[in-house]
């Protein structure tokens, strides 16, 4: 009975320290956990504890994964005796929450060949073209969202414009754009897009300063959002260690 018990221990000690490296490569928080986590089965427990129970919020979004699919395949049987352009727009946005983005633009196309007098789905098609790179397409889909509301999506339309201009190399537009973005948009993908930018025309001072200033909100960001920001906080490092000084 002892050496059973034993071995159940030791099985949940390897089990702790799975889930806690799991999360710790999928999140990537401080370094230092990595020993922790591995100096002893205590400290799988203590990262658990103080890293992955408070992440619970940001794991919801995983649970979605298995509806989200499920709701996809009810549409895209709906769609063949129902080809509307609603069902199209909301096929199209779950393909696009699920990082599908030829399929979602493809949804999005034929959204917008039955009906051309609604912005978002020429927005939302800009995101899926962004993240295909095809910028030059996504150019017109988000010029006609910024004309038709210059804060739409709470301004990040204008910074995938700017950012669209600046991967075409309209680089005046993308310049006045980003200007325009950044003076009311304190999202971190604007300020890193235009940080990018700034590199890419040899302005590395200025550059500094955009990934800076993402890097800036850490400290007054409550503990939840500087968990969803960690992808850009990582990426303003990983920029300004390259910037020359």
């Amino acid at each position: 009975m002892g050496s059973f018990l034993l071995f159940a221990f030791s099985w949940w000690a390897i089990a702790l320290r799975i889930v806690a490296i799991i999360h710790f490569i999928r999140r990537r928080p401080n370094f230092f956990w990595i020993w922790v986590i591995l100096f002893h089965w205590i400290g799988a427990l203590i990262y658990i504890a103080v890293e992955v129970i408070p992440d619970a919020g940001l794991l919801r979004s995983s649970f979605q994964v298995f509806p989200r699919r499920r709701r996809i395949q009810e549409l895209e049987r709906v769609i063949l005796d129902n080809p509307s352009a609603g069902n199209y727009e909301e096929l199209g946005l779950l393909y696009l929450d699920d990082g599908n983005f030829v399929r979602a633009r493809a949804c999005y196309d034929r959204a917008i060949s039955s009906r051309t007098d609604h912005v978002d789905p020429f927005y939302r098609r800009g995101i899926a073209e962004i993240e295909l790179g095809d910028f030059a397409a996504a150019v017109p889909d988000l010029q006609r969202a910024v004309t038709s509301d210059a804060d739409y999506d709470f301004h990040r339309a204008k910074g995938l414009l700017a950012w669209a201009y600046a991967k075409t190399g309209q680089n005046d537009k993308a310049d006045a754009m980003f200007r325009e973005a950044t003076r009311i948009s304190t999202l971190s993908e604007t300020y890193y897009h235009y940080a990018l930018y700034l590199e890419s025309q040899g302005r590395n001072a200025e550059a500094r300063i955009w990934a800076q200033r993402i890097l800036e909100k850490k400290p007054t960001m409550p503990r939840y959002l500087r968990r969803r920001e960690r992808p850009w906080f990582r990426k303003a490092s990983g920029l300004l260690g390259r910037l020359p000084a």
